[in-house]
């Protein structure tokens, strides 16, 4: 007698109704202007930092010296009123300056206890500045509170709050006293934007407006329980099958060996991008789908997150930095090469 238990007919996800993505809107596009107000022209900057937020992802920002890159940090976390921490990333840091440490305390007795003094990864939005400035050490530091949003120190584990995002930046045309991050630390990165240097017309606005009597005052546009119920409203966004597909056959192309990988990427990528790379795809499109008010990811959502997604998760190899590859033009081969995946 077969006594083998047949799997549970599982049913397809629902998508959030119109009214429920239309409220997401709103509240969504009136973070985004409080935070242009401050930040002129980087309308796409402030798009993928607000896709970071909605999936609880941790962002790489790079770009020049005096760009807006702390800026956007700051501005993000003052429009939404979530506690704020910056850490100044130098070669004399320590782990247990960004973690916290135990502390000998004496009581009113005079008896002698340990106490832990929690350092300024106990925020919710956590400024990593300059973070190649640090030693590996120091970096490895921040390993554990980006996959798990929580810190052990003696041996205890303690959980950090909700909502957590660390939010590194760094400088990509100083070399001097920096140490390149770890694989395994840019993996953790759900997206790497890169900062671009603003137009003509946005240089002279951002002269006149920041250099007068008065600067313009972040107000709250979001609060903290909104922003949770949003980046639970992501992750009900549908995602078809033929999208995932898309995403799959997107991330498996970045690996050298693969048999779809165009000869590019055979020829200037050492490694491809890790399993994490198809998870950041999906989580992002659904965040950018959420954006543009839909309630299903489009395989269009797919490429246009996937140069903030991929660009950091390859490694080149010594001919793509001989001939001036960058990661950017492999995800522009990949994205020409990887044909859209149609629902059979």
């Amino acid at each position: 007698m077969n006594t083998a238990i047949a799997p549970m007919p599982t049913a397809a996800p629902s998508a959030p109704s119109d009214d429920r993505i239309a409220r997401a809107q709103d509240a969504l596009g009136a973070l985004k202007n409080e935070i242009e107000k401050r930040l002129f022209g980087q309308g796409a900057l402030v798009l993928q930092a607000i896709i970071g937020l909605l999936t609880r992802g941790n962002i790489l920002v790079e770009g020049q010296p005096g760009l807006g890159k702390t800026l956007l940090i700051k501005v993000m976390a003052e429009a939404i009123d979530l506690e704020f921490s910056r850490i100044q990333f130098t070669p004399d840091l320590m782990p247990a300056d960004i973690t916290g440490s135990q502390t000998l305390v004496h009581d009113e007795h005079g008896r002698a206890r340990l106490d832990f003094r929690a350092g300024p990864i106990f925020a919710n939005m956590v400024l990593a500045d300059e973070v190649n400035r640090a030693t590996p050490k120091t970096q490895s530091a921040l390993l554990e509170a980006m996959q798990e949003h929580a810190v052990t120190v003696g041996g205890v584990r303690r959980p950090l709050p909700e909502p957590f995002l660390v939010a590194a930046t760094q400088n990509p045309i100083e070399m001097e006293g920096t140490y390149p991050l770890p694989e395994a630390q840019l993996d953790r990165f759900l997206l790497k934007l890169e900062v671009a240097f603003p137009s003509f017309q946005d240089l002279r606005e951002i002269g006149l407006r920041t250099t007068g009597r008065t600067e313009e005052v972040t107000q709250r546009a979001m609060d903290r329980a909104t922003l949770l119920d949003l980046q639970n409203l992501v992750r009900d966004i549908v995602i078809a099958p033929h999208v995932a597909e898309f995403a799959a056959a997107l991330t498996l192309s970045t690996h050298p060996d693969a048999a779809n990988a165009p000869a590019e990427i055979k020829r200037f990528v050492r490694y491809g991008a890790s399993p994490r790379a198809m998870q950041a795809l999906l989580l992002a499109g659904r965040a950018y789908a959420l954006l543009c008010g839909r309630a299903w990811v489009a395989e269009d959502d797919i490429r246009a997150i996937a140069h903030p997604v991929l660009r950091h998760r390859m490694i080149p190899s010594f001919d793509a930095k001989l001939e001036g590859v960058t990661n950017n033009h492999l995800v522009d081969t990949l994205l020409a090469s990887v044909p859209n995946v149609h629902a059979g």
